[in-house]
């Protein structure tokens, strides 16, 4: 439950501090004090929109703290834990900055932290119902959710979303098929075939540079062996051989040598020069041997060439890319599905619809029940409300086909006196009708709601008397299961809190301050008093207010 908020420099609010109690707690005050800014406050911590307009005149920025106990939400303990946002004590500290230029920063437990992450721990710690909070049950939609948050459908309805979708996925996935067969069969046709010419040419990227030599070697078979043997005639086999000569000349200097020992290097040279032709000439005659002009051959490279180039150009490609090509054509006829037809997809589409059908039947079963039970319980609510005889019932309405939320649509149907036909409640019910029916959801379905904290924002506006009374009793009663906090303006109500915080404002420095401050039972007297008679406080209403005190204890 909420048990600390502080504020600084917000609106109209220089520094406020408050201990929260369990129980009722009523907020009142004048019109214009300030009553609704604790939970403008609270809305901010806990994710809303902020401007530069809720820091107070003068301010640099506004400083919003509230602390909770989370003693009874060990879920949101473990999301706390999860997130990396926990702290030792096992509390909720959430902060809220904003400067006067519109920019905010967010704080969980002094962990820096988003908007969304505020708003997901504000869905565990509190409801906020505002005064305007009727003007929502004229929606279609927030019919719908009323129902389902009563009944607690909302991982149903999350799931049957899901299968809706997927079914409908499906379906746009036949019809495409269904429309759009002949140049799907086309498109893979020409794939199939595009993979089969590919596959066949079998281009290996890293044999390019080896079949292209091969080629230029076969088609120059001729100069290359011309080559070989006039190298062997100059070296060995012309009458002026390179190697007879050099032998000449080695004897010579071998002579020589005798005479003179400075030859014997050049000789050396000379005799190793004579080995390495002599290895020239071994190797060219072993060259020569295996060099071979085969036409044959020649034919099957030339043809394997022009049949690599050819692909290549015709997919404008360079050769060394066909195998990309070839990895593209099967990525895409995997992506059309070579078994698929409209006829295997049209039957996919079918088996999702009956699940989806059977899901949905489940709920809509469901909902009949749920419905029942609200509706009995909101009529009964109406009778103390000053609707006596009045009715409402929660009628589910078929669709023609169903949608992500169901086979049907919710719609709240009202009989305001005995005797009168149920019709929609966006044609029936008057403003005040309209005011009284919502209070009388919000008081029913808080009585199940899942967060430890409940706040009412006037929302027992445009009643009065008894019924006020009776108001004030149910807040009293739901006190005694979450925390209650209302702001109100009816004495009746607020006599009924297990107590009572007043909000007014003063002038200070020339600016407007707003405050406020827990009232002790004679305070409160005074309060209800003013509240009852207004400026002027006489006796009689001092009594009056003490004894509505006493019967509300």
């Amino acid at each position: 439950m909420l048990t600390f908020l502080s504020l600084r420099d917000f609106v109209i609010v220089p520094k406020l501090e408050l201990a929260f109690s369990d129980g009722f707690t009523a907020l009142t005050g004048e019109t214009g004090a300030g009553k609704s800014i604790l939970l403008d406050a609270l809305s901010l911590v806990l994710g809303e929109r902020a401007d530069a307009g809720v820091v107070r005149a003068g301010c640099e920025r506004a400083d919003i703290s509230a602390e909770f106990d989370l003693a009874a939400l060990p879920a949101l303990q473990a999301w706390l834990v999860e997130q990396s946002l926990d702290e030792d004590g096992g509390g909720c500290l959430l902060r809220r900055v904003i400067d006067n230029k519109g920019r905010s920063r967010s704080f969980i437990n002094g962990h820096s932290a988003t908007l969304q992450q505020l708003r997901q721990v504000g869905e565990w710690l509190l409801d906020i119902h505002g005064q305007h909070a009727h003007q929502s049950l004229l929606r279609a939609d927030a019919q719908r959710q009323l129902l389902d948050d009563y009944a607690g459908h909302t991982a149903q309805v999350t799931e049957l979303g899901r299968l809706y979708q997927h079914w409908q996925t499906l379906q746009r996935r036949h019809a495409h098929l269904r429309d759009n067969a002949a140049s799907v069969q086309a498109e893979r046709e020409l794939l199939q075939f595009q993979q089969r010419e590919l596959q066949e040419l079998a281009f290996d990227p890293a044999r390019w540079a080896e079949e292209q030599a091969d080629y230029r070697r076969l088609s120059h078979a001729a100069s290359l062996l011309e080559t070989a043997e006039f190298g062997l005639e100059v070296l060995s086999e012309a009458d002026s051989a390179c190697l007879a000569q050099l032998t000449s000349l080695g004897s010579k200097m071998r002579e020589a040598v005798e005479n003179d020992e400075r030859l014997r290097d050049i000789l050396h040279i000379l005799d190793s020069a004579q080995a390495e032709l002599q290895e020239a000439v071994y190797a060219l005659r072993h060259y020569q041997q295996r060099v071979e002009s085969d036409p044959e051959r020649l034919h099957e490279s030339e043809q394997r060439l022009r049949a690599v180039v050819d692909t290549a150009r015709k997919y404008r490609v360079v050769p060394e890319q066909l195998d990309e090509v070839l990895q593209t054509v099967s990525q895409r006829l995997g992506e059309l599905g070579e078994a698929e037809d409209v006829a295997q997809c049209a039957a996919q589409a079918e088996a999702a619809q009956q699940v989806y059908l059977a899901a949905a039947k489940k709920l809509s079963q469901q909902r009949a029940q749920a419905a029942t039970r609200l509706s009995q319980a909101i009529t009964e609510a109406m009778q103390t409300l000053a609707m006596q005889g009045g009715q409402l019932q929660v009628a589910l309405l078929p669709l023609t086909s169903g949608n992500a939320f169901g086979l049907e649509s919710v719609e709240l149907q009202v009989s305001a006196n005995p005797g009168s036909p149920l019709r929609s409640l966006t044609k029936v019910a008057s403003g005040g009708e309209l005011s009284r029916i919502s209070l009388a959801i919000q008081v029913i379905t808080s009585d199940i709601a899942r967060v430890p904290t409940l706040i009412f924002d006037e929302v027992d506006s445009g009643i009065g008397g008894r019924v006020a009374e009776i108001v004030g009793r149910r807040l009293k009663q739901l006190g005694s299961r979450h925390q209650v906090l209302c702001v109100t303006h009816l004495p009746q109500v607020a006599a009924c809190a297990h107590q009572q915080w007043q909000v007014s404002k003063r002038v200070v420095d020339g600016q407007t301050a707003s405050q406020i401050a827990l009232l002790s039972p004679a305070q409160r007297v005074e309060e209800i008093a003013r509240m009852l008679g207004g400026a002027t406080l006489t006796d009689t209403t001092r009594q009056h207010a003490a004894e509505m005190l006493q019967m509300a204890a």
